[in-house]
């Protein structure tokens, strides 16, 4: 069973940066990792993934610019985030599986929060 392990997060004036990490457990690594988030009462959104063995990356339109996923050989990922703003606001979830849109493996979670 795949294992996430996440660490980072935080509080954050707007304008800061954090860096997020989560680590897989197991190899081969996923296709596809990635990092979802949640506000409350929204929907779970995509917020950037990369295809492991290609690099390739995508991200969504309200971070593009100020978010940057990577990974390296120790089959962890990354997710800095700068240029914070309140609406960055949620709990951020590390995921993989074989499909960057819906994963087969979560992470548990943890909360960012930027003021204002």
């Amino acid at each position: 069973q795949v294992q996430l392990v996440e660490s980072g997060g935080g509080s954050m004036q707007a304008g800061g940066s954090l860096r997020l990490s989560c680590a897989h457990s197991e190899r081969p690594i996923s296709k596809y990792m990635g990092w979802f988030r949640q506000a409350p009462g929204k929907e779970r959104e995509l917020v950037a993934a990369i295809r492991w063995s290609l690099g390739t990356t995508s991200y969504a339109d309200s971070v593009k610019g100020r978010f940057t996923i990577s990974r390296d050989s120790t089959n962890t990922v990354y997710l800095q985030m700068n240029s914070l703003k309140p609406e960055d606001t949620a709990v951020y979830y590390c995921a993989a599986g074989s499909s960057e849109s819906h994963p087969d493996y979560w992470g548990q979670g943890t909360q960012v929060t930027v003021s204002s």
